[in-house]
């Protein structure tokens, strides 16, 4: 850095301010810096610089899996974000287990990040209490109601309550549901699709909500095989709401492949509104969570957890969902 600043003129603040992306030098002396690190193949020691800093520039992400396209949209603006602001984003996935995640998480404070951001697949808060005194965190996705924390989420009971309600006025009487794990995204979707068929007056028999264990991770396969089962029943649903939208990609295979229409037949609504919904044999319709919105508000927010001088108190951050209408439940 010494020898770059000699070489150009200019102050080892100046070429530490490039190295950080820092708002207040010129576009000039940036382009000038940057070329000379080029030419020089020079690389910060990152090592070095925590160790004055304190901080290690780099973010923990900690996922339920890699699979589900939600979360891979979601990583990818979160990444955008941080690199804009100097810092780096290391994603590890725990396949929906909450021993593999216990250690993934003490594996990356080992590596000293700066912050964890957490869609945890945990069924209890006592060591997701010991993550945050460690380390500034921010949970996504999936909620604690007996954790105060940092959150940004979805309003996950409006998202069972907006695609049951457009099933029912699509005119559909027989309405199934596949849920997720016992996470809290799921048990607000379910409360959701309850709430929607009750405000109408609908009553389900018994066998028509469908739960499986594995809710983001290989969801499309358990999606079918839970439509399959639902397809048995008499009389079989004529629609169907699904926690998301891998899941609801499985329910529509098993609708198809059992020589029946979608929507005639058998309606079908998702949830997350991923970027290939549109281009499906049949386009999905789907409840849009923002994934990307997500993600840019909880990298925003845990950088500000990093940088803030004082403590401050954990704040939640709730989207409200919105409907996307595609042939799928088009009547």
């Amino acid at each position: 850095m010494k020898d770059i600043a000699q070489d150009l003129g200019v102050s080892v603040v100046t070429v530490s301010k490039v190295l950080r992306n820092h708002a207040d030098i010129s576009a000039e002396t940036r382009e000038k810096v940057l070329k000379r690190m080029k030419e020089l193949n020079y690389q910060p020691n990152l090592a070095a610089r925590g160790l004055v800093t304190g901080r290690s520039y780099i973010l923990g992400l900690v996922l339920p899996d890699l699979v589900h396209p939600f979360f891979g949209q979601m990583a990818k603006r979160m990444s955008s974000v941080l690199r804009e602001k100097g810092y780096h984003l290391v994603i590890s996935s725990c396949n929906e287990d909450p021993e593999f995640e216990r250690q993934e998480i003490g594996q990356l404070l080992a590596r000293r990040v700066d912050a964890l951001i957490i869609a945890s697949s945990q069924r209890n808060t006592d060591s997701l209490r010991d993550i945050e005194s460690q380390t500034p965190c921010v949970f996504i996705d999936r909620s604690f109601a007996d954790l105060s924390a940092n959150f940004v989420g979805v309003n996950d009971e409006a998202v069972g309550l907006l695609g049951t309600e457009h099933l029912i006025q699509a005119g559909c009487k027989l309405i199934a549901h596949i849920g997720g794990a016992e996470v809290s995204t799921a048990q607000g979707r379910m409360k959701g699709y309850e709430k929607a068929l009750s405000r109408h007056g609908l009553k389900m028999p018994p066998g028509y909500i469908a739960r499986r264990e594995r809710g983001d991770e290989a969801s499309d396969i358990t999606g079918f095989q839970a439509m399959q089962e639902l397809l048995r029943l008499i009389p079989r649903p004529d629609g169907v709401f699904c926690s998301n939208d891998p899941t609801a990609m499985g329910a529509m295979k098993a609708i198809l492949d059992a020589g029946l229409r979608i929507p005639e037949d058998v309606a079908v609504v998702g949830c997350g509104n991923v970027r290939y919904a549109d281009f499906l044999r049949v386009p999905l319709t789907s409840v849009d969570q923002d994934c990307e919105g997500m993600g840019e508000l909880a990298a925003k927010m845990a950088v500000d957890l990093v940088e803030a001088k004082r403590s401050v108190p954990p704040r939640a951050v709730l989207i409200e969902p919105k409907l996307v209408i595609r042939a799928s439940s088009r009547l």
